[in-house]
Formats: C-alpha cells, sequence, structure tokens
C-alpha cells in the first residue's frame, strides 16, 4: 500500500481595488501564498495576463518546484551513492502554449549546472540525473515533458 502524504497552502486574492471584478481591467492579478509557519509568497499573473512583474506567478512557480524536486531528489542520491556536490544552480525553462480553450504547458528543459569535489565523481555524477527524474514526485506528476541537460564539472578546475 501506497504511502499518502498531504499538503495545504492558502492562496488569497489580494486584488480587489474597491470594485472587485466588475470590468477585466478593474482588478489586480496580486495574491498571497502561504502556509502556516511559513513566508508568504507575493504572487500575480504573468505581466503578458495583466500582472506584476515584481511578484511570482504561478508559470515560475511550476519551474521552481520541478527545480527544487529534481534537486532534492539529486543530492539524496548523490549522498547515498559517495558523489560530493559542492555547488548546483539550475535555469529551467518551460513552454507554454496558448490556445483558445486555455494554455498549457508543452515542455520544462531543467540545466543544472553543479560541482563535484572530485574528477572520479563526475561520471557519477551525471548519471545520477536519470535516476532523480525518475524519482521526482512533481516531475512525475505533469503531462508534459520534463527533460534534464545538465552540467558536471569538477570543483577548482576550470
Amino acid at each position: 500500500m501506497a504511502r499518502q502524504h498531504t499538503y495545504t497552502a492558502e492562496i488569497s486574492w489580494t486584488g480587489n481595488r474597491g470594485t472587485g471584478t466588475s470590468d477585466y481591467r478593474s482588478y489586480s492579478r496580486d495574491a498571497e501564498v502561504s502556509a502556516e509557519g511559513l513566508p508568504t509568497i507575493p504572487g500575480s499573473a504573468d505581466p503578458v495576463f495583466r500582472g506584476d512583474p515584481a511578484r511570482w506567478n504561478p508559470e515560475q512557480l511550476l519551474l521552481a518546484s520541478l527545480s527544487q524536486c529534481h534537486l532534492l531528489s539529486y543530492l539524496h542520491l548523490c549522498a547515498v551513492n559517495g558523489v560530493v556536490v559542492t555547488s548546483y544552480v539550475d535555469r529551467p525553462v518551460g513552454t507554454m502554449a496558448v490556445t483558445p480553450e486555455g494554455g498549457h504547458f508543452t515542455s520544462v528543459v531543467l540545466h543544472p549546472r553543479l560541482e563535484v569535489a572530485e574528477a572520479g565523481m563526475a561520471e557519477k555524477a551525471l548519471a545520477l540525473h536519470a535516476e532523480a527524474h525518475r524519482a521526482c514526485f512533481i516531475a512525475n506528476s505533469v503531462n508534459f515533458p520534463v527533460r534534464n541537460e545538465p552540467e558536471v564539472t569538477v570543483e577548482g578546475q576550470a
């Protein structure tokens, strides 16, 4: 039997400028994403959809979720396989199609760039990305392809 975990959050619209949604341009897309005991995330729509560019939009949060899930799965696998990662940065890119019926992501590509402590770890570090992808809960929950294009370097080597 599968274990089950339940997650909660609260999303509160803060964009009522006094007349609610009386007109398409009358309200702000601002919202706050919160959960008990955590800092609030300022949210909005993508600026293309009349959102605030200074706030996180749902599309960015989805990319961040995919990237962070891969990171956490990957670091675990490295730790249990003797690969010492000393730095890791990802700059994921997502592609979304907008149709008359709505929109949907068509793909996401993760671009993890990491350093390992020793040259002998580089090959295993690269190979563990495939296993981390299979273990990522978020990547397993979406209906579009999530690809990884990792780059591994050795700490102290150019």
